[in-house]
């Protein structure tokens, strides 16, 4: 019995506290709708329960934020992290292979130079040896058309200059000058010549081609042209009808320079031909249709070597024009004076004749 008693005191007690809880708070929502709340009362709606403590709500939602925007700011700097490194390591490796490519490139030019260099060495080789006669330096002083033009004009004055010693040294014959008189027309026909040597050579240096394709020459000339100009032996032949009667010994010293001159010539003409085909070899040795730095490289290797192979041609030149030369200050000490004035004027009408007949040709009626 007392044991039940004191459980409904108890639960009498309970039901007393929850009505005054009851009470309080209708007393504080009465006093927060009527505009009036006493002191404490809020502090003791806090105390009890009855409300909730906003300050409290506030740090906790703010404290869940923080670790919400922490856990995004953190897989973020994650992301970042990773792109960066990414960005990274493709750098790198475009920055290895932009110093494997420029190595290379180094390395393809150093190449170059070391087949240009030993190219140079090896014409260089050559030239003293013989094989090459001429240094292909002196094409540097090449002008083209410019040149050709000038020595057109050059040769076209020559001509005229050639023209009136011949009528002097023919008049002279005519009128049976003395061996004096005639020595000195014929030395000056010679310097005459010594004269168009030396303008053929300078113009070898501007335009190579021009003096072998025998442009400055009349068509009918151009058949019998060799290396830029006549050939020695030849010339030889056609003065030997001219000048008889002769004594043995100048047949004799004829014939010499005839052998000599031909000879000179054939060593002459077999170099051109080797000339000719080692350029046909170096021009057709590279591979075709591919730009790679390999190819660029021997394609270079290949022009350097043929534009050496071109600069002798001028030696070809220099040496047939000295041979020329030569051949006419050997045929006049062969000869006596008044022959020597004869051959010259031989040599002058067959060239006449020879520029007479281009006209005749170029003048022809056609159908």
């Amino acid at each position: 019995m007392p044991q039940l008693m004191a459980t409904q005191i108890l639960e009498i007690w309970g039901l007393a506290h929850n009505l005054s809880l009851i009470i309080l708070l209708f007393h504080f929502l009465y006093s927060v709708t009527r505009g009036r709340l006493e002191p404490g009362s809020l502090g003791r709606a806090r105390s009890t329960g009855l409300i909730p403590d906003v300050n409290y709500m506030q740090s906790e939602r703010g404290q869940g934020m923080l670790a919400v925007a922490s856990d995004s700011s953190g897989r973020s700097k994650d992301k970042l992290d990773q792109k960066t490194v990414r960005r990274l390591a493709q750098n790198r490796e475009a920055a290895r292979k932009s110093r494997l490519r420029k190595k290379a490139y180094v390395q393809q030019l150093e190449n170059s130079r070391l087949k240009l260099t030993q190219l140079e060495q090896e014409l260089q080789r050559a030239r003293q040896q013989g094989v090459f006669i001429s240094s292909s330096g002196d094409q540097a002083h090449s002008t083209g058309g410019n040149g050709a033009l000038a020595f057109d004009a050059e040769h076209s004055r020559w001509l005229e200059e050639k023209n009136k010693q011949m009528n002097e040294l023919r008049s002279a014959l005519n009128a049976h000058a003395g061996d004096t008189e005639l020595r000195i027309i014929v030395e000056g026909v010679m310097s005459h010549y010594e004269e168009l040597f030396r303008i053929k050579s300078n113009a070898a240096k501007n335009d190579v081609f021009h003096l072998l394709s025998g442009m400055w020459k009349t068509p009918a000339e151009r058949c019998f042209l060799w290396l830029g100009g006549f050939r020695s032996s030849e010339l030889l032949k056609l003065i030997a009808n001219q000048l008889e009667p002769m004594t043995e010994r100048q047949v004799m010293g004829l014939n010499s320079l005839q052998q000599t001159s031909q000879q000179a010539e054939d060593a002459l003409s077999q170099g051109m031909e080797s000339l000719q085909q080692s350029l046909a070899d170096t021009l057709s040795s590279g591979t075709l249709g591919s730009s790679s730095s390999d190819n660029v490289a021997s394609y270079m290797g290949q022009m350097a070597m043929a534009m050496g192979q071109l600069g002798t041609l001028e030696g070809f030149i220099r040496q047939a024009d000295n041979l020329r030369l030569q051949t006419l200050q050997q045929m006049i000490r062969v000869l006596t004076t008044r022959q020597s004035a004869r051959a010259f004027l031989a040599i002058h009408d067959y060239s006449s004749r020879l520029r007479a007949l281009s006209s005749l040709w170029l003048a022809r009626p056609r159908e």
